[in-house]
């Protein structure tokens, strides 16, 4: 696997037509931006369904919706070694540990302070792939563009960082450990799941997730209150099929299309949008140093292409 060629933002290799590039645009653009809005889904959710059914339900709705695409496009499920050990990887360390630590976690800190944390997902892909797969090959340009996104992220939201709950240390620690079991679960992914499609890894995944979770929930969550409001429920609902069905696919889509830790760079991206929303739906005012955070995370994607760039502009 080589680090020439660019579609996005380092798409490692030629595609051959316009509409194939349109296609990893379109990716890029889905799961930049879906996710960054996910995180303030979740936290409305949180405040009248706990965590472990909440994930539970989000699991089940997207669930039946992968289903009746798989069903539609009669696509088989291979139960190979191979794709066991996607559905493995993917079943724990991508869907049932790490979404009980996020959803958990997310009820003692700031939404924005979640983002935060979760960008630091690029660096574990990063050190997971070094170890994990020696091809996945980390040149200057990318650990540079990197460490500026993470510091763009960082003064984005330094002004909001407000930590009041004592349990919050816990709910931090919560998100860290998620975004180290998904690192770890993506560059396996990247190994193991060349013959399983998107569409049936997060389906056999999710599977094991919700079943994983809605156990899990009966046991902890059994004598908490639960009221299914209407903003409960639409949180749930477009998590599961625009947050989980459509960015999930197009994730692991793209994931078959470029290397891990330049997908991952998207985590850097999340937390501007979900700063965008903040302004346009709760009419949050904007502060001068989310200008310049948003242009070191924009020349820290310039720097992470690079090599790509200065080639493409010999070639041209």
């Amino acid at each position: 696997m080589t680090n020439s060629g660019s579609a996005g933002w380092a798409i490692h290799r030629e595609e051959g037509m316009n509409g194939d590039r349109l296609r990893l645009w379109i990716g890029f653009v889905i799961v930049s931006t879906v996710w960054g809005s996910t995180w303030l889904a979740i936290k409305i959710g949180l405040e009248t369904v706990p965590p472990f059914l909440s994930v539970a339900a989000r699991f089940l709705v997207a669930d039946l919706v992968l289903g009746g695409i798989i069903l539609l496009r009669k696509e088989r499920i291979p139960w190979t070694p191979n794709a066991w050990r996607v559905y493995l990887s993917m079943g724990v360390l991508t869907f049932t540990l790490p979404f009980a630590l996020v959803y958990w976690g997310q009820q003692f800190i700031p939404s924005a302070l979640g983002s935060i944390l979760f960008a630091t997902f690029p660096f574990c892909v990063a050190v997971v792939s070094r170890v994990m797969a020696p091809s996945e090959r980390l040149d200057r340009y990318t650990m540079l563009g990197i460490l500026f996104g993470f510091l763009g992220v960082l003064i984005i939201f330094w002004g909001d960082i407000q930590v009041s709950d004592s349990r919050a240390l816990w709910g931090m620690g919560a998100i860290l450990a998620s975004v180290v079991m998904q690192a770890v679960s993506l560059v396996q992914v990247k190994e193991w799941g060349h013959d399983v499609s998107p569409v049936v890894m997060n389906f056999v995944g999710m599977m094991m997730g919700l079943v994983a979770l809605f156990v899990l929930g009966l046991f902890v969550e059994g004598a908490q209150p639960v009221t299914w409001t209407l903003p409960a429920v639409l949180s749930v609902l477009y998590l599961a099929v625009i947050g989980s069905v459509l960015a999930f696919v197009a994730y692991y889509w793209l994931l078959k299309r470029i290397e891990p830790v330049y997908l991952s760079l998207t985590s850097f991206i999340n937390p501007i949008v979900a700063l965008v929303l903040g302004s346009v739906v709760l009419k949050e005012t904007l502060r001068a140093s989310v200008f310049t955070g948003a242009l070191l995370v924009l020349a820290g994607i310039l720097v992470a292409n690079w090599r790509n760039i200065s080639t493409r502009l010999r070639r041209t």
